[in-house]
C-alpha cells in the first residue's frame, strides 16, 4: 500500500460520501451554508499544515488547542485597543511562534519528549488563561468582523488565504531545500545529521513554524466573530492531528503530504453535517471519525510492516 495510494483513497471515500449526500441530501450543497461550514474549518486546515510538518518530523505537538485560544485573546485585546490590524497579524503570529519556540527549545534543545513537553505546555496556557479571563469573552470593535467586508466576500477571502497557505507549504516541501530536510529528519534523524542537517534546528523550526500557522488561524477565527473566545481552540490539536492521520501522514514520520491532510480534513468535517442532513443520530459522529482514524493509521501499520518484510 503506497504512500499516494493512502492519499487518493482518502480522496475517493470523500467523492462517494459527497455522492451519497447528492442523492440523498441534496440540500447539503446549498451555497451559503456549505461556504459557512467550509470557512469555519480555514483556520483548522492552516493549523493542521503545521501539525503535519511536526509529525513528519517524527514529532508531536498538542498544544496547538491553547496557543490558539492564547493567541485569539491576544489578539482581540489589541483589536479592542484599535491598533492598526497590521499590528495585530504581527502580535498573534509572533506570540504563536513564541509558545511553538518554547515547545522546540525544550523537545530539540533539551532532548524532552514532544508529547511530554506539549501536553506540560497545552495545560500551562489553558490553565493560565482560564485563570486570567474567568470565561469572559473580549469584544472586538465593529469593523473588524470579516476584515469590515460583506460577510460573503470575507468568507472567500478567508478561504483563499487558507487555500494559499496550503499551496504555498506545499510548494517548500516539495521543492525547498527545508522541506527535504524536514522528511529527512523525520525518516532517520541520524543519516540526515551525517549528511550535514542539523536535526535539532530543523525539529525547533518545526515548531515555531506551527505556533506561527496557530497564532495566524487564531486570527482568522477572530474575524468570524464579534467576541473572541477564551474557550475557542479546544479540540483543534485533535482535528488537526486526525487530519494528518487520515490524509496519510505516517505517524513514525518522514512521509506524508499536505493534498493529503488537505482530503483528510474535508473527509472528517463532512461527517457531521452529513448525519445531521442524512436524520443520523448525532453522537454517531465521534465513534465514524475514531473508525476512520483507527483504520488509517491499520493502514500505515501494514504498509510499515510489509516495507520491513
Amino acid at each position: 500500500m503506497n504512500r499516494s495510494f493512502r492519499e487518493w483513497s482518502v480522496w475517493l471515500v470523500l467523492a462517494l460520501v459527497l455522492g451519497v449526500l447528492a442523492v440523498l441530501a441534496p440540500a447539503f450543497f446549498d451555497p451559503q451554508p456549505l461556504l459557512s461550514r467550509l470557512t469555519r474549518e480555514a483556520p483548522t486546515l492552516v493549523v493542521a499544515c503545521g501539525i503535519t510538518l511536526v509529525i513528519i518530523s517524527r514529532q508531536i505537538d498538542i498544544s496547538v488547542g491553547s496557543q490558539f485560544a492564547v493567541c485569539g485573546v491576544l489578539a482581540g485585546f489589541l483589536a479592542a485597543a484599535k491598533l492598526p490590524f497590521a499590528v495585530v497579524l504581527v502580535a498573534a503570529v509572533g506570540a504563536g511562534a513564541l509558545l511553538g519556540a518554547i515547545n522546540g527549545l525544550l523537545v530539540a534543545g533539551l532532548r524532552l519528549p514532544s508529547i511530554v513537553v506539549t501536553l506540560a505546555t497545552m495545560v500551562i496556557a489553558r490553565e493560565a488563561l482560564r485563570w486570567w479571563r474567568q470565561g469572559q469573552f473580549v469584544n472586538l470593535p465593529e469593523g473588524l468582523q470579516w476584515f469590515g467586508m460583506a460577510q460573503r466576500t470575507g468568507q472567500w477571502t478567508l478561504l483563499g488565504f487558507a487555500l494559499l497557505v496550503l499551496v504555498s507549504m506545499a510548494f517548500g516541501m516539495k521543492h525547498l531545500a527545508a522541506g527535504r530536510f524536514v522528511y529527512a529528519v523525520g525518516s532517520d534523524a541520524e543519516a540526515a545529521r551525517l549528511v550535514g542537517i542539523r536535526p535539532r534546528i530543523v525539529t525547533f523550526g518545526v515548531f515555531v513554524l506551527v505556533g506561527a500557522l496557530t497564532g495566524l488561524a487564531a486570527l482568522m477565527n477572530m474575524v468570524q466573530s464579534p467576541q473572541v473566545d477564551p474557550k475557542s481552540g479546544a479540540g483543534l490539536e485533535l482535528r488537526a492531528i486526525a487530519a494528518a492521520v487520515v490524509g496519510g501522514v505516517a505517524i513514525s514520520g518522514g512521509r506524508g503530504s499536505l493534498w493529503g491532510v488537505f482530503g483528510g480534513l474535508l473527509l472528517l468535517v463532512t461527517i457531521n453535517p452529513a448525519l445531521t442532513y442524512l436524520h443520523v443520530a448525532p453522537y454517531w459522529e465521534k465513534a465514524i471519525q475514531g473508525a476512520i482514524i483507527l483504520l488509517a493509521v491499520v493502514a500505515d501499520g501494514v504498509r510499515a510492516r510489509r516495507i520491513n518484510e
